[in-house]
């Protein structure tokens, strides 16, 4: 019977649900945002973890800021994580900024903009057909 998922999958699982308890439980930096990891790559030998985050930033926050000081507080994050699960090697994590999130509503606002802009290409040649059926 073949597994369904893959350690570094089920690792990687693992991880997201723990350093989402960490971020939001433990880090108390007034510089993050409110921030939300949509995954985590573990390497296969499960020494690195790519750990993709998004974050609602508030006032003077910016997702770069934010990003930088989850870099700098990495091994500190790493250090509450290996307490958290048991694993042989506490993976090394490294922050990246998810730009999914904002390109699929780039993405999304472009597709109304061209069903709207549609439209009213319909109506306006509807329109200028019914005016010259009157004539």
């Amino acid at each position: 019977m073949a597994k369904e998922f893959s350690r570094t999958q089920r690792v990687a699982q693992q991880l997201q649900k723990e350093l989402a308890v960490i971020l939001q439980r433990e880090l108390k930096d007034p510089r993050v945002g409110m921030t939300t990891i949509s995954s985590v790559e573990v390497s296969r030998d499960m020494g690195y973890a790519k750990v993709y985050v998004t974050f609602l930033t508030i006032g003077e926050q910016t997702p770069e800021g934010s990003l930088e000081v989850l870099r700098e507080m990495a091994p500190y994050i790493r250090s509450l994580l290996g307490k958290q699960i048991r694993l042989r090697v506490t993976p090394e994590l490294t922050f990246i900024f998810d730009k999914s999130l904002t390109e699929g509503m780039r993405i999304s606002n472009l597709v109304s903009n061209a069903v709207r802009d549609d439209e009213e290409r319909r109506v306006d040649e509807d329109d200028t057909s019914s005016d010259k059926g009157e004539e």
